[in-house]
């Protein structure tokens, strides 16, 4: 038996997605399908869909999402039909060396599902699940291990960002540079992972936390998630960010933008011996460059962030803990809510710079 949803397709490098049918099999052995309520366009796909990423075609992107468990396969213990879950798309293993290492957002195959074909066109075409996701469709079929039981009280639309943005950005604060309450905080790029760290800075006690971006339409929005100082992205910049933090620079630099122009802004604006932390996901040929000098002279650390440092299974449900507190606010995070014909606009809004996070509605 098959069933067959609509879905946003890519065909090649570059191209714009159409929307057509896609036939899912049904779950196998350790696998359910997903019946999604809604799905985040995300930078990464953007990166997927043109080359920055690999990404075999034709494709369903889409990776961060939310639904309802329609389906499962056998030897699924833990997750009934009826179950409203979280996508997970890097699902540990829990088996090897960094998993067993207690990084297991390293895990060394959390990615092997999306090397494999998940569905077919109608003309029997595979078509691969970008992130071993495939969440711009109105279902999915995934393992197992990669769905998150969504606690009660989350609206099942918002809950969509706990899968990538709501989860990288609190990670990065909470996990990644472990910011402590009193330390000063910047934060380059306020996207929808931009504007979830913004609001973990805030949670974690950081004072200053200083928003930063291109856009001056930006200020409101990141001012009422929890920025206290709002600085455009300039010449300037560093100047301003020392004079908010007695002389010295931030104690914590977040990049949320994935460019080395942005990289060394937030290096240039972190303190000597503080932390910048790189959450932005950048292209293989944009390089970096420091001078070995300023390394030692300043004793700054540099430091990558993959997934927020996190394990979804053990951080989601901490973080639907601070929503439902209202300590983190998923629906504000949420300037546009589209359809699956609207991709090429969000990611257009994407490469503009424009908005936060542009939600994908299926219910």
């Amino acid at each position: 038996m098959t069933t067959t949803v609509k879905a946003a397709i890519f065909s090649g490098r570059g191209e714009a997605p159409r929307v057509g049918d896609v036939t899912l099999p049904d779950p196998g052995p350790g696998q359910v399908r997903v019946r999604l309520s809604a799905a985040g366009a995300c930078h990464s796909d953007l990166s997927l869909s043109n080359g920055t990423l690999p990404q075999p075609m034709p494709a369903v992107l889409g990776h961060e999402g939310a639904g309802t468990v329609e389906a499962v396969g056998s030897d699924v213990g833990d997750v009934r039909p009826g179950q409203r879950v979280v996508l997970n798309w890097a699902p540990p293993c829990r088996s090897c060396w960094f998993c067993g290492n207690g990084e297991p957002h390293l895990c060394e195959r959390s990615s092997e599902a999306a090397q494999r074909p998940y569905a077919e066109l109608s003309d029997g075409t595979p078509v691969y699940a970008g992130l071993g996701t495939g969440a711009f469709a109105e279902a999915t079929v995934v393992s197992a291990n990669a769905v998150v039981p969504l606690p009660d009280g989350i609206d099942s639309g918002a809950a969509a960002l706990l899968g990538c943005a709501a989860l990288t950005g609190w990670g990065a604060v909470a996990k990644s540079a472990a910011v402590r309450a009193g330390e000063s905080v910047a934060v380059i790029g306020l996207g929808g992972v931009g504007l979830a760290t913004l609001q973990a800075a805030r949670l974690a006690g950081a004072d200053p936390v200083i928003a930063v971006d291109l856009s001056p339409a930006k200020e409101e929005l990141a001012r009422e998630l929890g920025a206290t100082h709002f600085l455009l992205s300039d010449d300037n910049l560093a100047k301003e960010v020392r004079g908010l933090t007695g002389g010295r620079g931030a104690d914590h630099a977040f990049e949320v933008v994935g460019a080395s122009a942005t990289i060394r802004a937030a290096w240039g604006l972190t303190r000597r011996g503080g932390t910048t932390t790189v959450v932005g996901v950048g292209a293989n040929d944009d390089m970096v460059s420091f001078a070995a000098l300023e390394l030692f002279y300043l004793a700054r650390t540099l430091r990558g962030c993959v997934y927020g440092s996190s394990d979804p299974a053990r951080d989601i449900p901490v973080l639907a803990a601070h929503v439902r507190d209202g300590d983190i606010d998923l629906a504000a995070m949420v300037t546009d809510e589209i359809g699956l014909d609207d991709v090429p606009a969000a990611f257009q809004r994407m490469r503009d710079g424009k908005g936060g996070r542009s939600l994908i509605r299926f219910d």
